[in-house]
């Protein structure tokens, strides 16, 4: 009988770490301050029962662990790319179910010491992303500024060893991508994602001198996506029913105009 027990404990525990035990809370990881679309979709959804929980994270490494790991039930911050290349590394199981928006990357100087890509010269830093996929991006933006040359095939990540010249001879500083902006006072210039930008006060419309053009397969790679544990969707049933829910509010014109609205240039809408 203890042993029956100790099964059916086992397996409450073990559903509860799959999909969550309350179909109507979702906890939605996100990163950064920049969330005035999913506010206005929580507001929304509660209207029809559906209450998102917001859970916050500092860096991009840890929302997908913690989606893995059963703490949230969806994450939204990041690219296909990105999934796909973290997912990878860490073994994890996951599927976006829904595209969102583009998040171009720009070029944004220090205004203390440069006014344009002309006013970099050989000597001079400029802070990238570190991880793997936005940094390779980075190095694909400087190359397309006219500051290197790469030998890199697309799809494939780049790095600094594909730098095959140096057409000006840069620092290159890696750094988390959320602390680039404040980085940025002790560089020439700064590579920034647009909503790191935004929650920064950097416009990408005024603000940047250098913005990343996202055509062809890279459009359909650096789409950024809502993400759910595969196993979740393998299950079915109520839960699904509300991941269907939040990516039809979100797919709406309601969050599409808002979006344009309020972020001006740093988010492109993809439906």
């Amino acid at each position: 009988m203890k042993k029956f027990f100790a099964i059916v404990l086992l397996a409450g525990l073990l559903s509860f770490t799959a999909c969550g035990n309350d179909d109507e809370v979702i906890r939605l990881g996100l990163v950064g301050d920049f969330q005035e679309h999913w506010h206005a979709a929580r507001e929304i959804l509660a209207e029809d029962g559906i209450y998102l929980e917001f859970v916050f994270f500092s860096d991009f490494m840890t929302p997908n662990r913690a989606l893995n790991d059963g703490d949230i039930d969806l994450n939204a911050f990041q690219h296909k790319q990105f999934l796909a290349n973290d997912s990878s590394a860490n073994n994890y199981d996951l599927t976006y179910i829904a595209e969102t928006f583009i998040v171009p990357l720009n070029i944004f100087n220090n205004q203390n010491r440069i006014s344009s890509i002309a006013d970099i010269q050989d000597g001079h830093t400029i802070a990238i992303p570190g991880d793997p996929v936005n940094y390779s991006r980075s190095l694909r933006l400087l190359e397309s500024a006219g500051l290197i040359v790469l030998d890199t095939p697309p799809g494939q990540l780049a790095t600094e060893l594909d730098i095959v010249e140096w057409i000006v001879d840069i620092n290159i500083m890696a750094a988390e991508s959320g602390m680039l902006a404040q980085i940025l006072p002790d560089v020439e210039a700064a590579i920034i994602n647009g909503g790191n930008a935004f929650t920064a006060g950097l416009r990408p419309l005024t603000d940047s001198i250098f913005t990343e053009v996202i055509d062809g397969t890279e459009r359909n790679n650096l789409t950024n996506v809502i993400v759910a544990r595969s196993s979740c969707l393998q299950e079915g049933g109520r839960r699904v029913e509300v991941f269907n829910e939040i990516v039809r509010v979100f797919h709406s014109d309601t969050i599409r105009n808002l979006i344009y609205d309020v972020y001006q240039g740093a988010f492109i809408p993809v439906w």
